[in-house]
């Protein structure tokens, strides 16, 4: 589990109270239902309308995720993969037809199926590598329904000031409630541009993250299984399937090792 994402927003908010409470200010004043509801249920709105009703339960569901996210296991991929090579480099890719129902990851339980029925490798790359295109794209996809809500929750901020502006002159006659009216009408485009670039930006970039590890992880497969099919070495696959792996990544599987 990797919480950074959720630390880093909650962290966020508490030093934008804790400066606002080392000016002297009170945290309390920016709760204000009109100028929250204006700009969460507005932002989703707008969201959602450019979006289709499965993609946008999907992106939300995502984020959710997101936020305490496993990055994907290298390790075990690596594993399985150079067990099924020394299997099939010893036994036959024949052999490999009990394992396969016992793994996890369904593009590697794919691809070894696909490998073992005597797919030509060049069709089998194109269809894992088709599988693997397609998932990055729909979880693009995910990521821009937030990245859209970046943009838009400062606009909407913004309106949301300037129907308050317009309630303030409709109250000039009043003046002892302007105050409260002016600082209503601010706190709108307040919340716009924090929920913009401590929420939504960050979990967009989050989501484009993971696509972009899974997408590592599924090259890794690709290749693995194009390796097991050729006989490789498995030493040879080892080594070839760690230079498609990040510095980080391969950090990680030195200490698991």
């Amino acid at each position: 589990m990797d919480p950074l994402t959720l630390i880093g927003i909650v962290v966020a908010f508490l030093v934008i109270i804790g400066s606002m409470v080392l000016e002297g200010g009170n945290p309390m004043s920016l709760v204000l239902i009109g100028p929250l509801v204006l700009v969460f249920f507005g932002t989703f709105a707008v969201g959602a309308a450019g979006n289709s009703l499965p993609m946008f339960i999907s992106s939300v569901k995502a984020a959710g995720g997101a936020l305490l996210s496993k990055p994907p296991d290298y390790g075990d991929t690596l594993d399985t993969i150079i067990k099924c090579a020394e299997i099939a480099r010893r036994e036959g890719l024949l052999a490999l037809e009990a394992k396969t129902a016992s793994i996890q990851d369904e593009l590697l339980r794919k691809g070894l199926e696909l490998a073992i029925d005597g797919t030509d490798p060049g069709d089998l790359s194109s269809i894992l590598e088709a599988e693997v295109h397609s998932n990055t794209v729909y979880a693009n996809r995910q990521a821009k329904l937030f990245s859209d809500m970046g943009g838009y929750a400062p606009t909407i901020g913004i309106i949301g000031t300037v129907l308050g502006l317009v309630n303030v002159l409709g109250n000039l006659s009043s003046p002892s409630e302007l105050g409260h009216l002016i600082a209503g009408a601010f706190v709108a485009t307040l919340w716009g541009v924090l929920s913009a670039n401590v929420m939504w930006l960050p979990i967009a970039a989050k989501l484009k993250l993971l696509a972009d590890q899974r997408a590592v992880a599924g090259e890794v497969v690709i290749q693995g299984i194009m390796a097991i099919q050729a006989g490789s070495n498995p030493r040879m696959v080892d080594t070839k399937l760690r230079a498609l792996l990040t510095p980080d990544a391969l950090k990680t599987l030195d200490k698991a090792a």
